[in-house]
């Protein structure tokens, strides 16, 4: 099969894997698993680079210059023009910390390494994923890392002969893909970003090119339609529970792998793969992968709440269109040979480097100005506004992740009250300091790891089996420290209790779903007795309301926007299955409702005049958390509920 055949269902396939990409990240749920079609274009990807690296190879006319040329032609024009249009837009809407992680995102993406810096913000305080318009990048930046290594690969191996280095290949996909195995059990976020998990991806398609090579095609109507069955199943089945990528990954990359080896001309697969709607998505599917994330992300940092799904759908077609214009007016001008611009090797890479190290050196700029948090809306300073909603750790970070003995976290050498939870205990501290300044208090709080003896939420994504275990851990370590401490007199009790909603473990490590919530009533209020019987008294303090956007960011764009205040507003929902939860425990143990305080006739304000309640979805601001202390007169209350 010569490198110049052209394949339109290849084309076809391509739009196949955008167009479920861009509705998933649009939030339409019937595409749930639309994640998936950033595997297949990984697949499509190592078996075109192949075939045509083979081709040159066998006619000894291989050029790693060359290539690169190739690759820069093909993505870094789009690229660039993209984050040209981002800039001013980040410098109008994006508060001090996004722009400065926004320049940063340039700055990887020019270098091919942004998969590594969206792995390090990853985090249960990161900021959300939905508002990085380079976040899609990462995907980009794997294939890269992978071109950087696999053509210099192909040359050093290829003296072993063709079918030898087909072997080889191989061996190192089934490594990459027990890699892959291992990765989403023990460190899942880094398992998703990085090239070494996604390799065998991309060499599935390079293992497709070596079979073809020299080979007529073999075609197949069952068998390619039963590659394009897999890659819907997997669209429309699919959903952000799936650890990914695994083993469950063999299902899109298998369906493409079909497709490609016998989804040749005369197939029912290639006759709708070759119409005319599909080809033409698939010719501009690049820059259309490129547009979709940062149409999506400015529209989510401008918008006070979640935009509509209208709007998120128009935003997506927005995306095409835009996609068109940079494939017809961008893309081709630098792909069309000795008539493209900058005809030459040494032309297009010169201009390559220069544009690269003017975003280097504006990425920089805002690295180390902080996101230019100057920067001011209506007389205000961006960054005196986003310091009011940093992360609330309690009395200090040194409290945020498990059993500590620092000094930092407690008030008094002898604390004769206990604050127990996850980061929904941490945010009540500035509160309880407010409502009584002299208290004795120690904080005892991990993220995420509600203060439940013997149970822990457990997900393998973001919380596998060894992060429950330390949870578990930590929940005993405070148990045994109230028995050695006999000084403490009251202990309060502050989580959303999320294992509601989703898995949770128990110490005999079964995993449970959330429909035996009953395990959880029973081992809190378990968790109550155990504390009564050392001595001290117990209360639980609730989570505060949710919206479903992130309150803080609203408050804080409508004060940029000089909107009211109302426009943050929202409505009490005592339906939200933790608050259910609390409520069967009346009876059994002491709730305390922040609803209450937060909310007046069911109606919720995250803001009041110039005062921050909340720092995001749920948390409460440090100010937030003093002013309704103070106002409440918490601790006076929480001595009276508590038994």
């Amino acid at each position: 099969m010569s490198r110049l055949d052209y394949r339109p269902e290849i084309d076809g396939l391509r739009a196949v894997a955008v167009i479920p990409v861009i509705l998933f990240h649009a939030g339409l749920s019937i595409f749930k698993g639309g994640y998936v079609g950033v595997d297949i274009f990984f697949v499509i990807s190592g078996y075109l680079i192949t075939s045509i690296l083979l081709s040159e190879l066998e006619s000894g006319d291989y050029s790693i210059p060359r290539f690169y040329e190739r690759r820069a032609r093909r993505i870094l024009p789009a690229l660039f023009f993209v984050i040209v249009c981002c800039i001013p837009f980040a410098w109008m809407w994006m508060l001090p910390s996004e722009l400065e992680r926004f320049s940063k995102s340039i700055v990887s993406v020019v270098l091919f390494i942004s998969n590594i810096q969206f792995w390090r913000e990853e985090g249960y305080f990161a900021p959300e994923v939905d508002l990085k318009p380079l976040l899609h990048t990462w995907s980009l930046a794997v294939e890269e890392q992978y071109y950087l290594l696999f053509p210099l690969f192909l040359l050093a191996t290829w003296r072993l002969g063709r079918r030898r280095v087909f072997w080889l290949i191989c061996a190192v996909a089934a490594l990459s893909l027990l890699i892959s195995e291992w990765g989403w059990r023990h460190e899942p976020t880094a398992n998703f970003y990085l090239a070494p998990t996604r390799a065998w991806e991309l060499l599935a398609g390079s293992i497709c090119a070596f079979w073809l090579r020299d080979r007529e095609q073999r075609t197949s109507n069952w068998l390619s339609a039963a590659g394009l069955g897999l890659i819907v199943f997997a669209i429309l089945i699919y959903d952000d529970a799936v650890p990914f990528p695994s083993t469950y990954a063999l299902v899109p990359v298998l369906g493409t792998a079909l497709i490609i080896l016998f989804g040749g001309a005369g197939t029912w697969t290639a006759s709708l793969l070759r119409t005319r709607a599909f080809v033409g998505v698939g010719l501009i599917s690049y820059s259309a992968y490129l547009w979709h994330q940062p149409l999506f992300a400015f529209a989510r940092i401008r918008s006070f709440t979640e935009p509509s799904t209208v709007l998120m759908i128009a935003l997506a077609a927005l995306s095409l269109i835009l996609a068109h214009f940079s494939w017809r007016y961008i893309e081709k001008p630098f792909r069309n040979g000795q008539r493209s611009i900058l005809p030459t090797r040494r032309g297009m890479f010169a201009a390559s480097g220069v544009i690269g190290a003017l975003f280097i050196g504006l990425g920089v700029a805002g690295s180390v100005n902080d996101g230019f948090a100057s920067r001011s809306r209506e007389g205000a300073s961006l960054g005196n506004l986003e310091e009011r909603l940093t992360i609330n750790y309690g009395l200090s970070e040194d409290c945020e992740d498990g059993f500590n003995h620092s000094a930092n976290c407690m008030t008094a050498s002898h604390p004769n009250v206990l604050l127990w939870g996850d980061s929904f205990a941490m945010h009540l501290a500035q509160g309880i300091l407010a409502s009584e300044p002299n208290i004795r208090l120690q904080q005892e709080t991990m993220s995420v790891c509600a203060p439940i003896i013997g149970v822990a939420p457990i997900d393998s994504a973001e919380y596998p089996e060894k992060w429950s275990r330390k949870c578990i851990a930590f929940n005993d370590d405070v148990v045994k420290f109230i028995s050695q401490h006999h000084e403490f007199d009251l202990v309060i009790l502050s989580s959303p209790f999320s294992m509601v909603e989703g898995d949770f473990m128990t110490r005999d490590g079964h995993v449970h779903k959330p429909d035996e919530v009953a395990i959880l009533h029973d081992e809190l209020i378990k968790t109550a007795n155990a504390i009564r019987a050392i001595g001290p008294r117990v209360i639980i303090v609730s989570p505060t309301p949710r919206s479903g956007w992130n309150n803080g960011l609203c408050a804080a764009r409508a004060s940029i926007a000089n909107w009211p205040d109302e426009v943050c507003n929202f409505a009490l929902d005592m339906t939200h299955t933790p608050f259910v939860f609390l409520h069967s425990l009346l009876g059994e143990v002491p709730v305390f409702w922040l609803t209450n305080e937060i909310c007046s006739k069911d109606v919720c304000r995250p803001k009041r005049g110039d005062l921050y309640i909340y720092r995001d979805e749920g948390h409460l601001s440090k100010e937030g958390s003093a002013y309704l202390g103070k106002t409440y007169s918490w601790m006076k209350q929480l001595r009276a509920l508590a038994r």
